[in-house]
């Protein structure tokens, strides 16, 4: 690869355009640079949550996770690229039935929090969930695989299970909401 990145600043960016991985330049408010940006934000703040005291498992399934959405940033920086699989879709899908079948049902909604590393789940889960609105928006627009629309998908349940998971790994239960609480 060399050194490709020896030089932080290129001063290529000062007229508000970007380059993309092709090589054309776009309007940095172009939907497909802010999608790039939800994606790079969702990897971001999964590497917050990968700082707290995790469960192994989970944090070998989040440190993939993050490949994948390096991969997923690619595919969106270059038009017509493929990085993101089915196959990577049916990952996330079997981790989260495998995470999910040790749960009992839900028979409430639950509130984001408890444990401050289940908390960190649910802010990513919703940082995903924007990143997937986005690439719903960019698909509006141009075209773009489904694989990475569909991951998105995925890892947004996922984390939404993962937040449950490590909850009940520091000795904790759902944070159920209670309707009209304080009406």
């Amino acid at each position: 690869m060399g050194h490709r990145l020896s030089k932080i600043y290129t001063r290529t960016g000062d007229a508000g355009t970007t380059g993309l991985g092709n090589g054309n330049r776009v309007s940095k408010n172009s939907l497909r640079i802010h999608t790039l940006g939800e994606v790079d934000e969702a990897n971001a703040a999964i590497g917050v949550l990968l700082c707290e005291e995790l469960p192994e498992e989970v944090r070998t399934l989040l440190t993939n996770v993050q490949h994948d959405l390096f991969d997923l940033g690619g595919e969106v920086c270059i038009p017509g690229m493929e990085m993101i699989t089915a196959k990577q879709v049916q990952y996330l899908e079997d981790e989260l039935d495998r995470f999910n079948d040790d749960l009992e049902p839900l028979k409430d909604f639950i509130l984001p929090g408890g444990t401050r590393a289940a908390a960190l789940a649910h802010q990513s889960r919703t940082i995903c969930r924007r990143a997937e609105r986005m690439i719903v928006a960019l698909a509006q627009e141009e075209a773009v695989n489904d694989a990475p629309r569909q991951y998105l998908n995925r890892l947004s349940d996922l984390l939404f299970v993962l937040g449950r998971v490590l909850n009940r790994a520091g000795g904790r239960g759902d944070v159920l909401w209670q309707k009209r609480k304080n009406a």
